[in-house]
């Protein structure tokens, strides 16, 4: 730099300069200048500059150009602590092997926070000797000492040159295989995270080899995410590892070894370490596992997709049904499931995942499904809806008439309540015939306690379904009670008497069934009870 403008930027830094202009002179000095003793006697009178922002750039400065004659007081600096410590601890770095033993002298007179600070200054040095230093810090009995030169020091690697990389590996290497093994375990997950770090191949042996337990989950972590860029084919020992290490509870271990398996086909065999994947901790181990070994058909793979059923993540459960679902042994196990439902939640679980992939199964698959249904709907059990719900999303016109039939036959069984269960199930679809409306409206009034109050005939769930045929259907009705003989004559006593309490068409219609009553019973007491009931309400 010309003398010229040197002498222009050291009355930059004078005291009668604005802060921030002196700020970039001392700036541009390190940048541009070199050192020669005005420019090093002048920084070094600037390093006590009150400005701290002045003072930190001084220290820049003195650390770029290496003015060996500022140690003293960069030293001090450190010592002192506040924000401009690292910043000197950094200067006095680049000062070169004075600097380096400077430092490390003091290591040992500092409080812990500022040896974490020199630990990193000296990684950062980008002298020879400071990284040195920086990896001796590495076996610091201190874990943050150790924490902060290996930070510092993979900071740094992006600028190293190939020859100086593998200088640095081969230091690495040496202190996990020479003389000095056996190190802290702080200090052997530093190395190995330097190590990867760096891509040397020949760390490949030493990162397997740290993969598994007892090696802290960190160190397993970068050994896997170091051995992910390398690692094509591993061998069958190898896989093993991989697999083990997919299935640990620390997820930091199991998602680069999941990035490695990836790109591996899963055993033809399915062998017991790729199925332990479906009883990892971790839900995306399993989903992982189910991709890699849902296309494969064996009752194993079959018998471990069932058991996802249970894990409380819903998707999971459902991943796992499409997958049984493609599968041979898949279908009967979920057929088996079905009929083995512990709860109504998980039979209805199952019932709304096959909606739509049981339309494409064999027919028989769904043969044994109705038999159960209707054996839990005997027993008031919600399970039976559920595999009625499937039923009817497979064949609702299937489904219609075979209830319908069980209904029949539970209603000339004289099991009416048992009946009137199976056409409630059919009157739910608004379609529904009126004559099954009918059929279900007879079948209440027989298991009906006939209570007349008003209150109760109001919450008679029988007489609500004629009420709401009637207004269209009052001739099908009658024609219907004519026809229906099983109904007693306390049944018509009953439905004509709350229809003769009412008004309009209904009021006519309660006196028709009571007349029919009195023409099937002659001259008995329900028959006398029904001709006052007409006399009273106007209609004899």
């Amino acid at each position: 730099m010309a003398e010229s403008n040197i002498k222009k930027l050291l009355h930059l830094l004078g005291p009668d300069q604005p802060a921030h202009v002196r700020t970039a002179a001392a700036l541009v000095i390190g940048e541009l200048g070199d050192r020669d003793g005005e420019i090093g006697a002048a920084l070094c009178q600037y390093l006590n500059d009150p400005d701290l922002a002045v003072r930190v750039q001084v220290i820049t400065a003195v650390g770029r150009l290496r003015i060996d004659q500022a140690l003293p007081r960069l030293l001090q600096s450190v010592q002192a602590g506040g924000d401009e410590a690292e910043r000197a601890a950094q200067a006095v770095a680049h000062l070169g092997v004075k600097g380096t033993r400077a430092l490390q002298d003091l290591m040992d007179k500092v409080a812990p926070g500022l040896r974490r600070r020199i630990a990193g200054a000296l990684a950062a040095g980008g002298t020879a000797s400071a990284e040195t230093a920086a990896v001796d810090a590495l076996l610091d009995k201190d874990p943050g000492v150790v924490e902060a030169a290996t930070r510092s020091l993979i900071g740094n690697i992006p600028s190293l040159t190939p020859h100086h990389r593998q200088a640095l590996a081969d230091h690495l290497l040496d202190l996990l295989k020479g003389k000095k093994a056996g190190l802290a375990s702080p200090s052997e997950t530093a190395v190995v995270r330097l190590l990867a770090a760096l891509d040397d191949a020949r760390a490949e042996k030493i990162l397997w080899d740290r993969i598994l337990p007892p090696h802290p989950a960190e160190m397993r972590a970068a050994a896997l995410q170091a051995l992910g860029k390398w690692v094509e084919g591993p061998g069958k020992d190898q896989v093993k590892r991989l697999l083990a290490c997919a299935g640990d509870v620390d997820f930091r271990v199991a998602a680069p070894a999941l990035m490695i398996l990836k790109t591996l086909p899963a055993a033809k065999q399915a062998p017991s370490e790729w199925l332990a994947l479906l009883d990892a901790p971790d839900v995306t181990v399993r989903h992982f596992a189910i991709e890699k070994l849902g296309e494969r058909d064996s009752p194993e793979i079959a018998s471990a997709l069932l058991k996802q059923l249970d894990h409380p993540g819903k998707f999971l459960g459902a991943q796992a049904v499409v997958r049984l679902a493609k599968m041979k042994h898949g279908r009967s196990a979920l057929g088996e499931a079905l009929l083995k439902a512990e709860s109504p939640e998980k039979c209805w679980f199952l019932a709304k995942e096959l909606a739509a992939p049981a339309k494409e199964f064999p027919t028989a698959w769904g043969a044994p499904l109705f038999p159960k249904a209707c054996s839990w709907l005997d027993a008031n059990d919600r399970r039976g809806e559920a595999l009625l719900s499937l039923l009817r999303d497979l064949d609702p016109e299937g489904v219609h008439k075979r209830l319908e039939k069980r209904a029949l036959e539970l209603r000339k069984k004289k099991k009416y309540a048992d009946a009137v269960n199976y056409l409630r199930l059919i009157v739910r679809d608004p379609a529904c015939a009126p004559a099954t409306r009918m059929e279900l409206g007879a079948c209440g009034l027989r298991i009906s306690n006939h209570d007349l109050s008003g209150e109760a005939r109001a919450a008679d769930h029988a007489l609500l379904q004629f009420n709401r045929l009637l207004p269209g259907y009052e001739s099908e009705i009658l024609a219907f009670l004519k026809k229906t003989k099983w109904l007693g004559p306390e049944d018509l006593f009953y439905l004509g008497f709350h229809f003769a309490d009412q008004s309009g068409p209904s009021r006519k219609f309660g006196g028709q069934v009571l007349k029919l009553l009195i023409q099937r019973s002659g001259r008995t007491k329900v028959a006398q009870d029904a001709k006052r009931k007409l006399r009273s309400a106007g209609l004899d």
